[in-house]
């Protein structure tokens, strides 16, 4: 009774930010073999600083990760990594030689908070040490979307039940090291270049290996207790303390990286400038400012589905992580398959940022979607580069790209038996070439953002159709032209011919490229500049045009589109059993080096086309090839069933899409994959969005113009949120039935929207509320 009644006592300090359930993200006990998977979604950050949601004092086998955006080196690696950088959340307390953490002492309490809403990591934990002496810790921590070198962290301890002397140690740790792959050990791609104090502040300053940038930290800390504030003047000291004194510690951090041409010195001042205009702020108001920034993105990028709790949460999840990973630095960095919350595929930048994750920043956040496009262009001169190296011309851009847009495939890597295997995909699978040219023609067509076009996208589009054009082959036999040796994003079937998903791309880049080449001919200074720059003449643009018109696609009589040249005369397999989830397995018989010769395929293929130029493919050919697809997929990357979702809706499979949705939406929440502990995935995230978006939602362009059509499951009320569109923040409020639509602006204009498959012409800053012209009820044609 004794100890419940001491306890009662306690204060929560956090509890602000552990109130709101739909908001909350809860570890409530501690679980060691959790623990990895927790700092991946735990992660905080603001796009170009984040950090692994790690306990403060660092446990037995904890992975820390501090990463930079865009800061890669490769020394002692096969390819540039991420870098994981000093490690600033580390704040360690020992009584009497027993350390409080969890792994080492008992708790008998425990829970940790994410606030989506706040950006914030909260903490409670009762401790018992070995003599039965209790320890209340309570923690906050936030990485500023305010100030983006800033971080800073709170954390209230108390003894309960004796006076004692606590052992304090709070510096940076510097013993940090990237992960070990493969034959590669753990490799540290830092050295400690300056340490000292200054200024009631620790200073540190790394170099890397390769590149050599220097990072700098400043960090500074204080204590307060009985209403006395004291700064500590270093990061290792002892403190007493009484029975019930709390005692509330706070440590504020600056981390900024510097290039090797600047000045040591004059850097060293610019950080510590930023470092103690936010230290003498003061945590609260640090915090309140963090928030307001907070309020500002989730107000644009929010999405409220009427529907159970754990969805919202869910959706909220995968929206955060995208929000922690959204930042403008001119093309400095783009996302990573993994974004800023570990170390999975060392951090490279694939297609996955332009077709999955770009969607979601383009329609809220449209500077973001540019930066990640300019991340291309300061690139371009590499991929001119590397499709010299090939033998070809134009632009040819890395399967996977880091700093400098070279390639950076490894060799070798984990097949998904645990084998090692060769890696092909750096010399084949090509089709990211064609997929950020689509993603630059569509931040052009949702942005008409002409300045953007003039400067870097029309070079684009016009650089890697000049690739593709030199890629083919033509094939006087059949009277057509041919790409092959080539992998499509169906990865089981190495060095095909004629990839329908590769092909399709490709013809659609060769005409859109047409298209803008024929509207900058009335652009005369832009179609000066870049006929002059790039050397292009008309020529070799209608060139383009017969290329793309005798580009080899195979169709079957029921409609289907071959995948590739060959593939309908591989082994048929039919998939007998799911998983709890509902995603096939594949039958054990079939080894992993045997799925190439089956016509199982890993992930959307010919189906991701029929979802990106969905204009271009009418109703038949969609459900034929859908219907063809989906019975042999098995869903092998976490790419794959947000599509496949996606397609589903669209073509009235609303049973399948719902639970293909649900297996995207919670593939890091409750680790389906089994590889969270690497990092968050980036594509799945922008995937599951588009997923509600695109499909349940029904938002595309269609004809240059918005159109909405909803599809949702009909256990869902209705679905809320915004889109930017041109110069346009279009409201939107859903059901199958009914869409309320007001189309913001400053000035009053009319737009055209096409609703319910109707055109209409709606004035800006007035609530239009339409309703479908018939609502049928049909029994569901698909059965799963």
């Amino acid at each position: 009774m004794e100890k419940k009644k001491v306890r009662s006592k306690m204060k929560d300090f956090y509890s602000d930010y552990t109130a709101d359930e739909l908001w909350l993200i809860k570890e409530t006990k501690w679980v060691k073999q959790l623990q990895s998977i927790r700092e991946a979604q735990f992660t905080l950050g603001n796009g170009y600083l984040g950090t692994r949601g790690i306990y403060e004092e660092v446990p037995y086998d904890a992975q820390p990760g501090t990463y930079i955006s865009g800061i890669y080196d490769k020394m002692s690696a096969q390819v540039s990594e991420l870098v994981n950088l000093p490690n600033p959340i580390n704040f360690k307390f020992t009584v009497k030689g027993e350390k409080i953490d969890l792994a080492a002492m008992d708790s008998l309490t425990h829970k940790r908070t994410l606030n989506m809403k706040k950006g914030v990591l909260a903490r409670k934990t009762l401790y018992q040490d070995s003599k039965k002496r209790r320890y209340d810790y309570q923690s906050l921590r936030f990485i500023s979307q305010h100030n983006k070198n800033i971080g800073a962290m709170q954390i209230v301890l108390t003894s309960l039940d004796a006076a004692c002397v606590v052992d304090i140690n709070t510096g940076i740790d510097t013993s940090i090291s990237n992960a070990g792959v493969l034959t590669e050990g753990r490799k540290r791609h830092f050295r400690l270049k300056e340490l000292g104090q200054s200024h009631n502040a620790g200073y540190l300053a790394v170099e890397t290996l390769e590149k050599k940038y220097t990072i700098i930290y400043w960090s500074g800390f204080y204590y307060e207790s009985a209403g006395k504030k004291i700064f500590a003047k270093d990061n290792v000291f002892r403190l007493k303390l009484k029975k019930n004194q709390t005692v509330i510690f706070t440590k504020v951090f600056c981390i900024k990286h510097f290039f090797p041409h600047e000045n040591s010195t004059a850097v060293k001042k610019h950080a510590f400038k930023i470092f103690h205009n936010a230290f003498h702020r003061g945590f609260s108001n640090l915090l309140a400012s963090h928030i307001k920034v907070w309020e500002k993105l989730w107000k644009k990028a929010d999405i409220l589905i009427e529907a159970e709790e754990s969805l919202q949460q869910n959706l909220r999840f995968n929206i955060y992580h995208m929000l922690i990973c959204g930042h403008f630095d001119n093309g400095f960095s783009s996302i990573g398959a993994r974004t800023l919350s570990g170390e999975g595929y060392r951090g490279h930048i694939f297609w996955d940022a332009e077709i999955f994750l770009l969607p979601f920043y383009l329609f809220n956040f449209p500077r973001v979607a540019k930066n990640m496009l300019l991340y291309r262009y300061r690139r371009l001169d590499k991929a001119r580069e590397l499709a010299k190296e090939g033998g070809f011309k134009g632009a040819k851009f890395a399967w996977e790209s880091a700093d400098t847009g070279e390639e950076e495939t490894p060799e070798w890597a984990r097949d998904i038996d645990r084998t090692i295997i060769k890696i092909y995909t750096h010399k084949m699978e090509d089709h990211i070439t064609a997929d950020i040219a689509y993603a630059v023609y569509k931040y052009y067509q949702a942005t008409n953002d002409d300045e953007f076009m003039e400067n870097f996208g029309y070079e684009i589009l016009f650089e890697t159709a000049r690739f593709w054009a030199s890629r083919v082959e033509y094939n006087k036999k059949k009277k057509r032209h041919e790409i092959n040796h080539i992998i499509g994003p169906d990865e089981f079937h190495i060095n095909v011919n004629n990839n329908a998903y590769t092909n399709i791309m490709v013809r659609w880049n060769l005409l859109a490229a047409s298209k803008l080449f024929a509207g900058c001919i009335k652009k005369r200074k832009v179609y000066k500049k870049l006929t002059v720059k790039l050397n292009l003449k008309e020529k070799e643009v209608k060139e383009w045009k017969k290329i793309a018109s005798k580009l080899a696609v195979n169709i079957n009589k029921k409609g289907v589109i071959e995948q590739f040249d060959g593939y309908f005369k591989l082994d048929k397999v039919k998939l007998k059993h799911t998983d709890e989830n509902g995603i096939p397995l594949i039958p054990a018989k079939i080894k992993a080096k045997g799925l190439g010769k089956t016509r199982l395929v890993k992930q959307a293929d010919v189906l991701m086309f029929l979802y990106l130029l969905d204009d271009s493919f009418g109703a038949k050919t969609k459900i034929a090839n859908y219907e063809f697809y989906t019975p042999q997929t098995v869903y092998k990357s976490s790419l794959s069933p947000s599509i496949y979702s996606l397609i589903a809706s669209r073509v009235g499979d609303l049973h399948r899409a719902y639970n293909l949705f649900n297996v995207a939406l919670r593939a890091d929440i409750d680790n389906l994959y089994e590889n969270t502990p690497e990092g968050i995935h980036a594509a799945c995230l922008g995937g599951t969005w588009q997923a509600v978006v695109f499909g349940f939602g029904g938002v595309k362009i269609k004809k240059e113009r918005l159109s909405i059509n909803p599809c949702m499951p009909r256990t869902w009320g209705k679905i809320t949120f915004s889109l930017a569109w041109r110069e346009f923040v279009v409201k939107l409020e859903l059901t199958n039935e009914v869409i309320k639509v007001k189309v913001v602006t400053p000035a009053q204009k009319t737009i055209e929207i096409d609703i319910f498959s109707r055109l209409i012409s709606v004035k800006t800053n007035k609530v239009y509320v339409f309703k479908r012209r018939t609502v049928k009820f049909k029994e569901e044609r698909y059965h799963y």
